[in-house]
């Protein structure tokens, strides 16, 4: 449909609460889950949330089905739209990350989150999606789905020595693949 804004970090919206979503299948979130994909896709992310777009509903995507240039050692997700998601972490053991988002650009961070975890949620037609996932796809489920609770990345981090600007914090790597 259409590329949209992303809001930046600073924008009240970002820090919402979202609204859960109650009818499926219907054309105005057929048209916000396209937006929401060419949004992604134009920014080159890894996921994208309705809030990031100013829409204040429990909407993420996730994933490609390729490479991420913006994290080329990644594995490669499965394109997911999840609505209404629920996260159940799997077991205490964490793990840290480096986390960039299209909310915060130019920055990345060094994040903490659940190495595995159940997340349950709804496609677009209604369908129950069920997934027991670890590493970097549960990651970045739980990165998505903070944004869902008006939580941002730089949120969570412990040690503030470790967030900073890409450039600085990854000399010489190529500005597009690790730019937020």
């Amino acid at each position: 449909m259409a590329i949209q804004t992303i809001l930046k970090m600073g924008d009240a919206r970002l820090l919402r609460v979202a609204q859960p979503v109650d009818e499926f299948d219907t054309p105005e979130l057929h048209a916000l889950v396209q937006d929401l994909l060419d949004t992604m896709q134009d920014a080159k992310g890894a996921g994208l949330a309705a809030p990031q777009i100013g829409v204040d509903l429990r909407v993420v995507i996730f994933g490609s089905g390729q490479v991420n240039p913006r994290y080329p050692e990644a594995p490669v997700i499965a394109q997911t739209v999840l609505i209404n998601p629920e996260l159940e972490p799997i077991g205490q053991e964490m793990a840290s990350g480096w986390e960039g988002c299209l909310s915060v650009p130019g920055l990345r961070g060094l994040v903490p989150r659940h190495l595995a975890l159940r997340y349950r949620g709804w496609d677009v037609k209604g369908a129950l999606i069920d997934r027991t996932v670890e590493g970097f796809h549960a990651r970045v489920v739980q990165h998505e789905c903070d944004h869902l609770d008006g939580v941002l990345y730089p949120m969570r981090i412990k040690d503030f020595t470790q967030f900073g600007y890409t450039e600085v914090l990854f000399p010489g790597l190529d500005a597009q693949a690790k730019d937020d």
